[in-house]
């Protein structure tokens, strides 16, 4: 079931945001996603975020930040298993528009965010890590604009 974020979840949600990003950015040193730790934490109660639990415990998550989607973390023994479309398909139900950025050597997200109708609106290197990254877009419509990928 998809429910809200409760303070109580906060641990639980930042240890799958750590685990997930390590092991789906290998093309990114860990230590990257370590050293922000602190401060994804400090922002995680400013977004909205929606859980998705099962027999009580969290399996995934997806933050946004007004139609931002910050992030969908599953954990890495629930993956394609539906959680990421379910958590995915609850946003576009909350918001009219989304936007988001993956990194383009991220291959299997990019290849959900385009299979899930979001276009490519731009593609641009992370001043951070210096990898590319595709700035996405879904507004409801079908489209398959992949000029980008």
């Amino acid at each position: 079931m998809i429910r809200n974020f409760k303070n109580k979840d906060l641990d639980r949600i930042m240890e799958l945001w750590l685990d997930t990003n390590i092991s789906a950015h290998s093309f990114i040193k860990k230590e990257y996603w370590s050293s922000n730790f602190d401060a994804v934490k400090l922002m995680m109660p400013e977004a909205d975020i929606f859980l998705y639990e099962e027999d009580g415990a969290i399996q995934g998550f997806v933050g946004l930040m007004g139609d931002y989607i910050a992030g969908i973390f599953v954990s890495n023994q629930y993956q394609s298993k539906g959680i990421g479309k379910m958590l995915l398909d609850y946003a576009k139900e909350k918001r009219e528009e989304l936007t988001l950025s993956v990194y383009k050597a991220n291959e299997k997200a990019t290849r959900f965010y385009l299979r899930e109708n979001f276009s490519v609106q731009e593609k641009q290197a992370d001043e951070n890590t210096g990898e590319i990254e595709l700035k996405m877009n879904w507004n409801g419509r079908k489209t398959n604009d992949n000029q980008f990928f």
